[in-house]
């Protein structure tokens, strides 16, 4: 069960890092897998440096996790996933913003997984 839980946080932290390390490298071509247009000037900035430093953070935190075994690096990847779920429900209820279900529910079982990551796998004590 453990291999398998540790699988399950592994995954997604490649895939987050990829996501972190393409918006880095080809925000043109990310940016309009999670419905965004490349910005300009400024705006781009803002667009490769909060994006980057969210996906590379998530990853970061996930992989410290597992290698340290360390119950504390698993929350701060659930609580930026958290949050950003309950700011796309916000974002859809105080701003018109399209529900973003796809991406929620992503966010919510990732957390789901790393909760259960933090229970079972860590050796602190």
């Amino acid at each position: 069960m453990n291999k398998l839980l540790k699988l399950l946080v592994l995954l997604p932290a490649i895939l987050f890092f990829i996501t972190g390390v393409r918006w880095l490298v080809t925000p043109a071509d990310i940016a309009p897998n999670v419905g965004l247009t490349p910005a300009e000037g400024l705006g781009l900035s803002t667009q490769v440096g909060d994006l980057t430093s969210f996906f590379l953070t998530l990853a970061s935190c996930m992989m410290i996790a597992l290698i340290t075994e360390r119950r504390s690096w698993y929350y701060p990847p659930m609580m930026l996933l958290a949050i950003a779920s309950l700011s796309r429900i916000m974002a859809w209820l105080l701003h018109d913003a399209t529900l973003a279900i796809r991406p929620i529910t992503v966010e919510v079982v990732v957390v789901l997984i790393l909760w259960l990551a933090s229970r079972r796998l860590p050796q602190e004590g």
